[in-house]
């Protein structure tokens, strides 16, 4: 598999994401770096798998090249409901009693919890501190990770604090995945869709096409998975280098996340994962985009087979109409006290919308309740 680079010209600067296996790259990003400390922060189930793995490949490294670096490791709690400011705070006391400085490296093990938290907390250390992330979940390889997007929650909605800070480099490891419970997978899966519904409508058909027999993380499946993650990668890299603070059509990658976001929150972030809320709330954007003309019948029922072949069916019922549409105002793309909603656009384009009215909204949220 190939290296990709995220190239930002306005700002003079790119980065590599290493699609291969972990320790074919990460010895050259750290001799480039040369860092004086390095913080590891990953989650107790993801240390007792992978990080023996990932602190040999270190450990070799300062051997050959000769630098005698510092290595840390911090592990925060698992789940939605810790990326919070308690865990960014947590890291941040770590780093200082540890005396992390400027030329220091975080390194991120983990799926997209752990790359917010950490991209955050590495962003905000003494004004910025590099950080590479290291992507464990499909969701994290294909989306999470790619983009420098560094977000936590609070009691008013999901990824309401954050910033855009980018890592020196990704290194995207597909052996990871073999680890994966089939639940991850899919809520990867997911994001992968949702990347091409927007982005090209030949990428949702290799998708469409791709065989689903057995467990959906049998080794076989998963060979056949990997260059469809690499499609989704050089996608969702291309929307980013043309914006990559979002001011346009990078926005378009939250197809489905604003409804979903809405679903995370009143389940209080412990009934989805996060690719799950997202799968429901795309169904819930198709709906919409079908009453505005934006999809046909035919398209709607395409995206929502594709999801429903990956066992991406939930039995989600919205209790509040109004209450879930209130919700909708917290997302982070609303401006001027509007809901701004992502919608595709046939299969292979997207719109962004802040001029629905509010009873076709309405209307169709009835429709999931």
């Amino acid at each position: 598999m190939p290296t990709l680079h995220l190239d930002f010209t306005k700002q003079d600067f790119s980065y590599p994401i290493h699609i291969a296996p972990l320790r074919e790259h990460l010895r050259d990003t750290l001799t480039t770096l040369k860092p004086t400390k390095i913080l590891l922060i990953t989650n107790e189930l993801i240390k007792s798998i992978y990080l023996p793995y990932l602190q040999e490949s270190l450990k070799k490294h300062t051997t050959k090249g000769g630098n005698d670096f510092e290595i840390l490791t911090y592990c925060v709690e698992d789940g939605e409901v810790h990326k919070n400011m308690s865990s960014i705070e947590g890291i941040l006391d770590f780093a200082f009693a540890n005396k992390l400085d400027r030329k220091s490296l975080m390194i991120s093990l983990g799926g997209g919890i752990v790359s917010d938290i950490v991209g955050f907390a590495s962003g905000i250390y003494e004004r910025g501190i590099s950080f590479v992330s290291i992507p464990t979940t499909l969701l994290a390889q294909v989306d999470a990770s790619v983009g420098g997007k560094c977000g936590i929650n609070n009691a008013y909605g999901k990824n309401l604090v954050g910033l855009f800070h980018q890592p020196k480099a990704v290194f995207v490891d597909t052996h990871f995945l073999r680890s994966l419970p089939v639940r991850e997978l899919r809520a990867g899966i997911a994001e992968m869709i949702k990347i091409a519904v927007c982005f090209e409508e030949k990428a949702f058909e290799d998708l469409e096409c791709l065989e689903v027999s057995g467990y959906i993380n049998a080794l076989d499946f998963l060979d056949s998975l990997a260059p469809h993650i690499k499609k989704a990668i050089e996608l969702k890299s291309a929307v980013v280098q043309k914006d990559e603070k979002e001011a346009g059509i990078r926005a378009g990658l939250n197809y489905g996340h604003t409804f979903g976001h809405a679903i995370e929150n009143l389940t209080h972030y412990t009934k989805f994962l996060h690719g799950e809320a997202v799968a429901m709330g795309m169904r819930m954007a198709n709906a919409l985009a079908l009453k505005l003309g934006n999809l046909s019948h035919e398209q709607v029922q395409r995206i929502d087979s594709a999801l429903s072949k990956f066992g991406l069916d939930f039995d989600y019922k919205i209790d509040s109409v109004e209450e879930f549409y209130e919700k909708l105002f917290l997302d982070k793309k609303s401006k001027g006290g509007k809901i701004t909603l992502v919608l595709p656009r046939g299969i292979g384009g997207v719109d962004i919308r802040d001029d629905i009215d509010r009873e076709l909204i309405l209307e169709t949220l009835r429709e999931f309740g």
